[in-house]
């Protein structure tokens, strides 16, 4: 494997049965992401974006090719393994925030750490700190529907940021934003970058693509332009 490599894919495929018929969400799929690297997925619903995220976070796995992740086979992880990855390697952003309606923020973003089994006055004091450089430090005590979209979001990117993981997954994260609160969080994505995270950000609006520094097109399942 090259030097720095952090995601290296080879030939992976992916399909679903969807009734009497199987779909193909990812078709061969090779990809090499080097560390503190900042990368885009482009391309239309159905293009196999999310699919491809979800085999980079863990979440789904290959019906053939070959995954390493931190040079570690994937396919010969147990699931503890792969939900230590999920936990403290991978941090995750969605469109639709995922956050817990009835949890305070603070509580929201320290939820990850005491999964960990972290005492629980060192996830409260962790979680405020990210908080407060996502810029929420007067809004902690507050919940989801206390908050606006883009604080939401800035929410769910602290509880990505608690654990202090390498790579951050992005699926869409402005899609449910207006534009000056999609500017501000993707403004805050590039801060993460230059702090040295690696970022895969899922995006179909070309504006968001071009903010990264590599951007990988997707068409029917298949990686189609390398930039």
């Amino acid at each position: 494997m090259q030097e720095n490599v952090l995601i290296s894919m080879k030939n992976i495929s992916k399909r679903y049965r969807m009734g009497d018929n199987y779909v193909t969400a990812l078709k061969d799929a090779n990809l090499d992401i080097r560390s503190g690297e900042f990368v885009a997925f482009l391309g239309p619903s159905g293009s196999g974006k999310s699919t491809l995220m979800n085999i980079i976070g863990c979440i789904d796995t290959p019906d053939s090719g070959e995954y390493y992740l931190a040079g570690k086979n994937v396919a010969e992880l147990d699931d503890d393994e792969l939900a230590q990855i999920r936990n403290k390697e991978v941090g995750f952003i969605f469109q639709q925030f995922n956050l817990l309606p009835k949890y305070l923020a603070v509580q929201n973003v320290e939820l990850p750490l005491l999964l960990r089994g972290i005492p629980r006055s060192e996830a409260r004091k962790a979680a405020e700190e990210v908080l407060s450089k996502v810029g929420l430090q007067e809004r902690i005590n507050h919940k989801p529907s206390e908050l606006s979209g883009g604080q939401q979001q800035r929410v769910a990117i602290a509880r990505a940021l608690v654990g202090n993981p390498g790579i951050i997954l992005a699926d869409e994260p402005t899609g449910n934003l207006d534009s000056k609160s999609g500017e501000e969080i993707m403004n805050l994505i590039n801060e993460l970058n230059d702090q040295g995270h690696t970022i895969i950000l899922i995006t179909h609006d070309v504006e968001v693509a071009r903010l990264a520094k590599r951007v990988l097109r997707m068409k029917d399942g298949a990686l189609i332009i390398e930039e």
